[in-house]
């Protein structure tokens, strides 16, 4: 139901959504008899988010065969550059000219859902078309008991590292750390060696948050009204981290920058490892003398366990005249033997647990690169990967608060707890907004 969050969270801009979603609902209420009943052909819009060039040729064979499966369905592929999706969507919405499915991560997807703005897809799949996918990926797309998207492809957080920094600094290649204890040991061993930085822990975006709960600590209660970080794993990790940076065993770009600078130093061999298996692609044709120095192991965790899932989805938003096509459609792409091709051009995973079950992504080959390290290792941990951020309302405000404190800390203007009292001070505030 809307409600002044709601309000608050999309803008002035939202309110006209309201009104457009109560007219659309008699709209949707002669869907199915629409679907059924007309002869004609159905044009379905589909956005992605920034695919062109490098995926045409797939999206548009994937296209191709279903529309060779349902020659009354036509899809209207709409590519959008990242920056500008959000904003796009909005805009469609709020104007009642939103596409038919469109590729929203669980973050955003929940800002909509919030609304009544997506199709439930607990109605709309049976039990036996949502016992496909990797639990861990659906249930990243439910808020308040319903399931918003369909997953669509995955990964997990894998790290890498550069074997001649291991070497240089006398640390061997076959023991990467695999807690944040033992990779603020290495740090320092790596610096007191050669004057690089062992570890990058970029502190971009979401990441502070997801170092939190990896170390043990929960961000909310259980009713997700109150903070419930203010405690001794919440303290640790304010502390390791404020560790790190005061004796200068991670970049300065670690608090200041976004992951395009982890990246860029990496690429210059100037850091050992780092959570970066999205870039390895990136790493590969930028500097190709590192790639060859590059291996994989698994994700960097604290007391918790827990490794990072990341997941996009496709979303159909409820103001389709066509749903039974569009979910249709949604399904196809994201089917199993779809999905394994995706994989095969860009180190991800699938979301269909049948593509999981290929050799692709249990068999390293011989003579293995690190992009195939990387799709192994990441497999490996697909069990009890989880998206350790759930939708939360005011998420930028909750996370640039944290941001805030950590950095409080970090710079040594707050003592850890000082900042962590202050965290929650304004976590409280925004919760119960």
């Amino acid at each position: 139901m809307l409600n002044m969050k709601n309000i608050k969270l999309f803008s002035i801009m939202m309110l006209v959504t309201v009104l457009l979603l109560a007219a659309c609902s008699e709209d949707s209420s002669n869907e199915s008899s629409s679907d059924n009943n007309d002869g004609g052909k159905k044009e379905i819009e589909f956005w992605t988010m920034q695919l062109k060039p490098t995926f045409t040729d797939y999206i548009e064979g994937v296209i191709s065969d279903f529309e060779k499966e349902n020659p009354n369905i036509s899809i209207k592929w709409v590519d959008v550059p990242a920056a500008d999706l959000e904003k796009k969507i909005l805009s469609a919405v709020s104007s009642n000219t939103a596409p038919d499915v469109v590729n929203l991560n669980p973050t955003f997807g929940s800002k909509i859902a919030a609304l009544d703005g997506l199709v439930n897809m607990d109605e709309a799949l049976s039990d036996e078309q949502k016992s496909r996918y990797v639990q861990g990926a659906w249930k990243a797309n439910q808020l308040n008991g319903n399931t918003f998207a369909i997953p669509w492809y995955l990964n997990t957080e894998v790290t890498l590292n550069n074997k001649a920094i291991y070497e240089e600094a006398g640390l061997d290649p076959n023991k990467p750390p695999k807690t944040y204890e033992k990779a603020m040991e290495y740090a320092k061993t790596v610096k007191e060696e050669t004057g690089k930085y062992g570890y990058y822990p970029s502190l971009d975006l979401s990441l502070v948050l997801q170092h939190m709960v990896k170390m043990g600590a929960d961000l909310t209660n259980e009713e997700g009204t109150k903070a419930a970080f203010n405690t001794q794993e919440g303290l640790n990790t304010f502390k390791y981290f404020t560790e790190l940076y005061k004796n200068d065993l991670i970049p300065r770009e670690a608090l200041t920058g976004d992951q395009r600078e982890t990246i860029d130093m990496y690429s210059s061999g100037q850091v050992g490892f780092f959570a970066g298996s999205n870039f390895i692609t990136q790493i590969k044709k930028n500097a190709p003398d590192v790639y060859d120095q590059t291996f994989a192991s698994q994700s960097i965790t604290g007391k918790s366990g827990k490794v990072t899932l990341s997941v996009q989805n496709v979303v159909v938003p409820n103001q389709t005249k066509h749903q039974d096509a569009a979910v249709k459609f949604a399904l196809f792409l994201t089917n199993a033997k779809n999905q394994l091709a995706f994989t095969k051009l860009v180190p991800i995973l699938p979301s269909a647990k049948s593509a999981l079950d290929d050799p692709y992504f249990s068999e390293l080959p011989e003579d293995a690169t690190a992009t195939d390290q990387v799709r192994i290792t990441a497999a490996n941990q697909l069990d009890k990967a989880e998206v350790l951020i759930p939708p939360m309302e005011n998420y930028n405000k909750l996370k640039d608060a944290m941001h805030d404190a950590i950095s409080a800390a970090m710079l040594e203007e707050m003592s850890p707890q000082e900042a962590l009292d202050q965290a929650e001070k304004e976590w409280n505030k925004i919760l119960s907004e």
